[in-house]
Formats: C-alpha cells, sequence, structure tokens
C-alpha cells in the first residue's frame, strides 16, 4: 500500500460525494475535490454549473443532501456558517452581503467581537484595516458608507472582510471582477505570499488567464458534476474552455465598423457625484453602427455617465441631443420612448426583481406599450408569449416564464436583460458591464449580440473595467478618470499598459483630454 500520510498532513479541505438536489433540479451530482494548504484551486464552469452551490455547501449557507466536508481531518459541521468561519473559512461572495447604512469599518469588524468584549477598539481596527488595504492595494475609506460607494469599492471591503477574520481557507468568487490589471497584478502578487505562508485558496474566476496565472489544479464543473480536473502546468486555457462546455468555442472576429450619423450627444455634462465621481464637463458623441468602449477604475464617474444617459440622474449642466436635437428634458420614460436600450450594471440591484417572474421582468420597462396593455389593462397572454419569446430566442435555461428570476443563474438573468434591451431593434445602446461574472460560452453569446446589433445601425456605449473586452470589441476607446473622459483612440492604437496609465489618471492635460504621450 502506498504511504498516503503526508499527503494527508498536506490536505486541508475534503469534500466528498457532495449531492444537492432542488426539486427536480440537480445542482451537485456527488461533487469530490481536496484542497492542499498553500495551494490554489480554480473552480471553473459555466453559468449554472453549480459551483456557487458547492461553495454555499461548503460555507454552510446550503445543507447538501449527501456527502461529506473535512477540514483538517475534522467534519465540518453542516449548514451552519459560524461552523465555517471558526474552522477558518473564508468567503468572498460575487453578490455582496454588505449592510449599506453601516461604514466600512462596522461591515468588515461585524461579527468579530466576543460577547463579554462588546466594546470595538476602533482604532485598532481601522489600522489594522488599512495595513491590509496597502498590502492588498484595496483602496477604501474605512469611515466611509456603503451605500455611497462604487460597486468597485464594495468589492473590496468584501475581501477586505474575509482577511480580517484570519482565513486559513479563502474562498473568492469572481474576485477581479472590478479590478483594473495592474490591480489585480498586485492581489496576484499578493496572494502568492499568503499561499507561501500556508494559506489555501479556492478560486472562482471566468477568466482562463487569471486561472492560468495563478492557480496549481484546476476542477471544471459541467452540468453540476465534475468534467475534469487539471495541474495547471499540463493544460491550456484552449482546453479548459472546451472542458468547460463540452465543445470548442469559436473566436469570432470582430469586422470593423461603417460608422453612421451621431444619434446621441452629450455636450459639457455635469452632474453631482453618484457612485464615486460625477461628470466633470463631459462631451461624448455615440455614433450609428459603431461601438464606442468605455475603460475606467470603478468610481471615475462611469456609473454617473451611465445614470445620466438612462435618464436617472439630471443633469446640473449641459445638454442631451438625439439626432442633433436637443432634449428640454430627459427622463428614463424619454430614453425608452427615444429607443434607447439599457444593460444596467448591477442586474440584481437594477436589472432585475428577483421575487417577480420572467414574464414579468421582461416587460418590466414596456408594460405601459399597447403590445401588453389595452385601456390600462395588462394583457397576460401577451406578455407570457413575449417572455417565451424571449427564453427561445436567447436560450434561457429556466422552467418556465412564470418561474421567479432569482432562482436562475447570473448568466441566464443577463440574457434576460439582454434580450430585454435588444428588443425592438433599439438605435441606442448603453451596456454597462454586459458580461461581469459570466462564463466564457456566456460572455461570447453577449458579444455576439452586441455586434449583431451594431451590425444593424445600434450606437452601442460600452462600459466595462475588462479591458480584454473593451479591446476585442469597441470600434473607438475612451478612458474616463475622476469624471472627466480622453480622447478616443482606435482600436488597437493604445496598449493595454497606455489604457491602465489613462486609468490611473496619468496622461490628461488640463482640459480632461489624453495627451499623446499617454
Amino acid at each position: 500500500m502506498p504511504d498516503t500520510a503526508g499527503d494527508e498532513a498536506e490536505t486541508v479541505l475534503r469534500l466528498a460525494g457532495i449531492t444537492k438536489h432542488f426539486g427536480a433540479l440537480t445542482a451537485n451530482d456527488a461533487i469530490s475535490l481536496t484542497l492542499k494548504r498553500g495551494e490554489v484551486v480554480a473552480l471553473l464552469g459555466e453559468n449554472g454549473a453549480g459551483k456557487t452551490t458547492l461553495m454555499n455547501i461548503l460555507f454552510g449557507h446550503y445543507t447538501a443532501d449527501a456527502g461529506r466536508i473535512e477540514v483538517e481531518g475534522r467534519p465540518l459541521p453542516a449548514g451552519e456558517p459560524r461552523a465555517a468561519l471558526a474552522a477558518g473559512i473564508g468567503m468572498v461572495h460575487q453578490h455582496f452581503t454588505l449592510a449599506e447604512q453601516m461604514s466600512v469599518l462596522d461591515n468588515i469588524v461585524l461579527g468579530t467581537q466576543r460577547l463579554f468584549r462588546p466594546r470595538l477598539d476602533r482604532r485598532a481596527a481601522r489600522t489594522r484595516i488599512d495595513r491590509l488595504a496597502r498590502d492588498y492595494g484595496l483602496a477604501v475609506d474605512a469611515q466611509a458608507q456603503i451605500k455611497d460607494l462604487s460597486v468597485g469599492e464594495r468589492q473590496r471591503v468584501e475581501i477586505l472582510k474575509a482577511l480580517y477574520r484570519d482565513a486559513r481557507i479563502l474562498i473568492l468568487d469572481e474576485p477581479t471582477a472590478v479590478l483594473t490589471p495592474m490591480e489585480c497584478e498586485a492581489l496576484f502578487a499578493t496572494l502568492k505570499k499568503l499561499v507561501a505562508d500556508g494559506l489555501s485558496v479556492i478560486f472562482i474566476s471566468h477568466k482562463l488567464h487569471e486561472v492560468m496565472a495563478v492557480s496549481d489544479r484546476v476542477v471544471v464543473l459541467r452540468a453540476g458534476a465534475v468534467a475534469g480536473t487539471r495541474a495547471i502546468g499540463e493544460t491550456s486555457a484552449q482546453d479548459l474552455a472546451h472542458l468547460m462546455v463540452g465543445a470548442e468555442l469559436a473566436q469570432d472576429e470582430v469586422a470593423p465598423a461603417t460608422p453612421g450619423p451621431v444619434l446621441f450627444a452629450l455636450a459639457n455634462a455635469r452632474t453631482r457625484s453618484y457612485g464615486g465621481a460625477g461628470l466633470n464637463g463631459v462631451s461624448l458623441e455615440l455614433r450609428a453602427g459603431e461601438i464606442t468602449g468605455l475603460a475606467g477604475i470603478s468610481g471615475n464617474g462611469q456609473a454617473a455617465l451611465a445614470a445620466a444617459i438612462a435618464g436617472t440622474l439630471p443633469l446640473s449642466a449641459g445638454t442631451i441631443s438625439i439626432r442633433g436635437e436637443t432634449m428640454a428634458r430627459w427622463s428614463p420614460r424619454q430614453a425608452l420612448a427615444r429607443r434607447l436600450g439599457r444593460i444596467p450594471e448591477d442586474r440584481h440591484a437594477t436589472g432585475m426583481i428577483g421575487d417577480m417572474s420572467v414574464t414579468e421582468n421582461v416587460i418590466s420597462e414596456g408594460y405601459r406599450s399597447r403590445r401588453f396593455s389595452r385601456l390600462g389593462i395588462l394583457d397576460w397572454a401577451a406578455a407570457a408569449a413575449f417572455a417565451r419569446q424571449i427564453i427561445a430566442a436567447y436560450d434561457v435555461k429556466c422552467p418556465s416564464e412564470e418561474a421567479r428570476v432569482r432562482l436562475l443563474s447570473g448568466g441566464n438573468m443577463q440574457k434576460l436583460i439582454l434580450g430585454r434591451a435588444l428588443d425592438g431593434d433599439p438605435e441606442v445602446i448603453l451596456a454597462s458591464q454586459p458580461t461581469r461574472g459570466l462564463d466564457v460560452g456566456a460572455v461570447a453569446y453577449v458579444h455576439r449580440r452586441l455586434v449583431e446589433a451594431r451590425d444593424r445601425g445600434a450606437a452601442i456605449l460600452l462600459i466595462s473595467e475588462d479591458l480584454d473586452e473593451i479591446q476585442a470589441l469597441s470600434d473607438r476607446i475612451i478612458v474616463m478618470s475622476q469624471g472627466r473622459l480622453s480622447a478616443p483612440s482606435a482600436r488597437g492604437a493604445r496598449s493595454q499598459r497606455d489604457l491602465g496609465i489613462l486609468m490611473a489618471g496619468h496622461g490628461f492635460d488640463e482640459h480632461g483630454s489624453a495627451s499623446d504621450a499617454a
């Protein structure tokens, strides 16, 4: 018999035969995996493959129907998050679990104080948080309220919250979704140092180049089961993508655009602060048949720009024009009436209402139209038919049009939003972080739909913190920093490093334009 004592001593986490059913759906099917001390194991899979369910079972949010979990050789009680925390498991969720009316500091320390020592040493807590923030390059104001933070800053708080609890096993669910390439490099460098000191990491990401860069092993899930396990030195991004989707992914080349007239324009637009910086004298033109890509570090004005275009944030100065006509007023209703399609940044908070059905969500922006309403009475038969149409056309995996949206995976929710936004061939499309948290197959699908809309003549603004996405899809690229826009550049004219420098605020002149040196 081989001697496995040394191997067992190194194993800090063991999942054996984990099975979970939701009604007729098998979310996890006898999944087994191990994690060693000082090892990074990547967990890959399409949206809906069972990754999040598996991690929620590990962290105690769900209870498995079968199987067992051991941490450092000891059984982990099922369905007890407190037991997971006590065992040294920390989890950074893809969708935030923060109290919006509390400060960053209070969110991070919440639950760490003992009952017989209720008074918090806030100075010591802040000193420790500041040190962790410096180590990870995750700048955030410890005194700020969560409700005032941008999406990117909230993600940083989630990472800091897990690190503050001295986790020995760290689950990272899409931790780099809102970080710049330079911030990702800093995070990866710090993770490598911590792993060298014995930290073990389960790294969930849809970015295959990240997985290849930071992982020791990769476990791929497909349809709730393990499709394969690969040592990182014995695989490739193409091999992993094939394991994820069960087929080769076609890499479509985006043909050059043929821009038409200006369909939407902002001139010298200013707004109040909104999810970070407000707009600071922004001028922007969106042309028919062209994708304009907007890159920037979260919190630098992208949220304000998206809200101003959608009509949810009024301008304090400047103008909005549609086909050369200056709009005296601009609201969400007018935006929809002027054929603007919107893909919001946060599909959970502003894109969909989780406890409403698929049908109710897909008609939510057009329920007043004659298509779904007669004399103020909703035509539910027409609404349900429209929902079934989107489900079929966009390959949405859901039980029926009456299913609650919160039961769908992130990728399927995004497909519903995409179908709603692109219905009726809108002239202007606002696509804000349209592929955040999606797997490679879903990303390719969303990209293909956006390019098809461009080729039909739509003017598209693509706001993304993924520079690979910006460079692959955009015909023109602009960078936002501190509420200002750089001068546009053609696809390929600037490298990722050049764009990263602009994102950091360097290379802007006093008028907010990017200098040639950038």
